[in-house]
């Protein structure tokens, strides 16, 4: 995109959540509230001295803390053996397959209860169609594991007892709510299918389930359209969470909701985790995010997974050359900053050699080559 706005001289009017991205490409910037301009100015301006106390609060609010231990001897709901997803292309009258899309290749992963794997990569990379395939929502090859069980040979009537335990919150909280339907029918929904009791009972269910995720009950005979992003992402997650599941994939949840609605929805699921012992599969772009809900890790690009490992091992010291230009192009010089002075004074206690030594070694990947010259400056 820069490179076309420079050959052709573009202007160009960028819309986001992501104040990372905006930090890096932006000339200059708005700040909007209620339909409002609350602030505008120089994007260095804006984000290094802000005067609204919107914009302040949009750049305070960091997805923060890290996921709580997973308990000893946690049973592990779901595991994948190189699964294989390649799908067909087929040409001519008869329609005779001539190829394959291989969007994922020789996939191996698990999951224990309470546990989060995160998985990141570009768009394309084959991250949702690993979701949907543990799902048994798209064909694919090779073991899936469930509970201990094979659910890869079973049909659609004999996985339906298993969906009460298997969940999915959708990425756009617009787009996968039925505007026809209240959020008591939408909620409900499942309940009607693996639930034998009568409507009182559900409505009592809906209302418990809206409280627990900080909506008010009094709102369940609503339409999605009169309630804001987040709260809709809210109605999703009530959704995924009223058949008191075991495992729940979350397809990127936040990407669709700004900085200060991320964090709620974060702290919510780390908290019904911590309830109920959930296992997620947590796909995102937002690498803060993945690293504030994840303990596992997974890389993938272009199918294949090219790292996997510990939350603060991938995070912290990056083995694959893409998984550190994904670390370098997610952090503005500000996240530099706070990450890097984290670790300082443990540095600097251990000598100015090992801390020299982390500064080239970890730094790097923190930055990227064009940050870590501006480092290494203001020392």
């Amino acid at each position: 995109m820069a490179d076309l706005q420079k050959q052709r001289e573009i202007g160009i009017v960028f819309i986001s959540h992501d104040l990372a991205v905006i930090a890096d490409i932006a000339d200059r910037v708005v700040v909007m509230q209620h339909g409002a301009v609350v602030e505008m100015g120089l994007t260095q301006q804006v984000f290094e001295s802000p005067v609204h106390s919107y914009t302040k609060m949009l750049l305070d609010a960091e997805t923060i803390g890290s996921p709580l231990p997973v308990q000893l001897g946690a049973v592990e709901l779901l595991r994948t053996d190189q699964l294989k997803i390649w799908f067909p292309v087929q040409r001519g009258l008869f329609r005779r397959t001539v190829g394959y899309v291989k969007a994922v290749n020789d996939a191996s992963l698990s999951v224990r209860a309470g546990e989060t794997l995160g998985i990141v990569g570009e768009s394309g990379s084959g991250k949702t169609s690993l979701a949907l395939a543990v799902m048994r929502l798209i064909a694919s090859e090779n073991g899936i594991s469930f509970l201990g069980r094979d659910i890869q040979c079973l049909n659609r009537r004999q996985m339906r007892p298993l969906r009460s335990d298997m969940q999915i919150v959708f990425q756009d909280p617009f787009g996968s709510l039925s505007p026809r339907m209240s959020v008591m029918e939408i909620i409900s929904e499942g309940l009607e299918i693996h639930s034998k009791s009568d409507q009182k009972i559900h409505r009592e269910m809906v209302s418990v389930m809206l409280h627990e995720v900080g909506l008010d009950p009094a709102t369940m005979d609503r339409y999605p359209h009169e309630f804001s992003g987040g709260q809709r992402q809210r109605v999703a997650i009530a959704r995924a969470m009223i058949l008191r599941p075991k495992f729940v994939v979350l397809d990127e949840p936040t990407s669709a909701l700004d900085r200060t609605v991320q964090v709620q929805i974060v702290e919510l699921l780390r908290s019904l985790q911590e309830k109920y012992q959930l296992g997620y599969l947590f796909i995102s772009h937002d690498l803060k995010v993945v690293r504030a809900l994840s303990h596992k890790v997974v890389v993938m690009k272009d199918g294949d997974i090219v790292e996997h490992g510990s939350a603060i091992q991938v995070f912290d010291a990056p083995q694959h050359p893409y998984t550190q230009s994904l670390l370098a192009a997610a952090y503005t010089k500000k996240d530099v900053m706070l990450k890097l002075l984290v670790v300082v004074q443990e540095k600097v206690d251990n000598g100015i050699g090992a801390y020299w030594s982390f500064i080239k070694n970890r730094g790097y990947f923190l930055c990227g080559s064009h940050l870590l010259p501006w480092f290494l400056d203001i020392f």
